[in-house]
């Protein structure tokens, strides 16, 4: 065991580089984040990307591949059913499902909400497929005038719960979530109750940072497991450790990927081993689901102007992995997920830049991981160690 390396993971959340193989079955046909923003938005400037190897791995218009890239390059293939972040880390760490989690374009059955009704001592208004910042311009001022919960969905399978901070504590509002956690069991598991705050006044409303989600359990065992059970430490930024259910790992949550980002630096900086799991959800949560293209290129270029500090902070025994965990391409009609391959880069002293192909599954970069720490891995995936390393 090499329990005095460090491992790097960043996911850059929503930031897919084209379609897997059954992307029609999830009727994403086109879908391309990466590609397309570079497309439509006439170019990125990302050349620390680009001396990586993204273009090399990937067709990102505008930016040509680069002759010898310094790091590894390749993309990966999503092979768990669904296209959420749950889903998507989970596969990262090693776990698989194989159905996707419930989804609900109809709204919660009637007997999901008066169960929760009940448990919270609160009415629910309207329980439907919905924006979230639209849902909260159609249903504040009735929140503020009856109490109820704001209660809606997406494409993906969340059970979200939106509250204004000043007429219902967050305290609540958290609690609510959990009660919707514990009751959210098959055939009703949503893997995210996702606490979704807000304040202003009518025609000023705005979501806050203190955002919290609530994840269904891994069912089986994952990379923060076997890590966990090595002794190796193990550190989350951003929503990591709720995805988790908390198992395994507690996060630094952020506000946005400036603070992320910032936390990332420090914990090159400080930390002096174990393991790091980060997400940046801004390209995801601000960009992709409000087909915002500028803002999800400003995103990109702002995270490449960050990564020479990043790769200076490297030690000799560090490897750095920058991945995502889905699609969200904000070119086309739809605000959700898109189900995508994802770029893979790795970057460390001892990298030997070149491809690393397409993975046949996320879970490579999690069994990677495990190899690197030199422990024993049980779940799925093929470590493309040795084809990445100087001898």
């Amino acid at each position: 065991m090499n329990a005095e390396r460090r491992a790097l993971v960043i996911v850059l959340d929503g930031v897919g580089c084209g379609e897997a193989p059954d992307t029609a079955a999830y009727g994403d046909l086109g879908s391309d984040t990466l590609g397309n923003v570079a497309r439509v938005a006439g170019g990125m400037e990302t050349p620390n990307l680009q001396r990586l190897g993204i273009a090399n791995a990937t067709v990102v218009p505008g930016l040509p591949p680069v002759e010898h890239p310094i790091g590894g390059h390749g993309v990966m293939l999503p092979r768990s059913a669904g296209k959420d972040s749950t889903t998507g880390h989970w596969e990262i760490a090693g776990l698989h499902l194989a159905a996707p989690f419930p989804t609900y374009p109809q709204g919660f059955p009637p007997a999901v909400i008066e169960a929760f009704a009940k448990a919270t001592g609160r009415g629910v208004v309207a329980n439907s497929v919905a924006s979230g910042t639209a849902v909260i311009a159609d249903y504040a001022e009735e929140q503020r005038r009856t109490g109820a919960w704001i209660v809606y969905t997406s494409a993906d399978s969340v059970f979200q719960v939106a509250a204004h901070e000043d007429w219902i504590p967050l305290e609540e509002l958290y609690r609510a979530c959990e009660i919707a956690r514990a009751q959210l069991v098959a055939p009703h598991d949503v893997s995210r109750v996702i606490a979704r705050p807000f304040v202003g006044e009518r025609g000023q409303w705005r979501r806050t940072p203190n955002r919290r989600d609530f994840s269904i359990a891994p069912p089986g065992e994952t990379l923060l497991d076997v890590l966990q059970h090595a002794g190796i430490p193990r550190h989350g930024i951003g929503k990591v450790d709720d995805l988790f259910a908390g198992r395994g790992i507690a996060a630094q949550h952020t506000t946005d990927n400036a603070e992320g980002i910032q936390a990332i630096q420090s914990w090159l900086e400080t930390a002096p081993r174990g393991f790091c799991f980060a997400n940046l959800v801004d390209f995801d949560q601000l960009f992709g689901h409000r087909n915002d293209v500028p803002g999800f290129r400003g995103a990109l270029e702002a995270f490449d102007r960050a990564l020479p500090s990043l790769l200076a902070a490297l030690k000799e025994d560090d490897l750095l992995f920058i991945t995502a965990d889905h699609g969200n391409d904000p070119t086309t009609p739809s605000t959700d997920h898109a189900r995508e391959r994802v770029p893979l880069l790795v970057a460390g002293a001892r990298v030997r830049g070149g491809s690393l192909g397409v993975r046949d599954t996320f879970s490579d970069l999690g069994a990677s991981v495990a190899h690197w720490f030199g422990l024993d891995w049980r779940g799925r995936g093929t470590s493309f160690l040795p084809e990445l390393l100087h001898a």
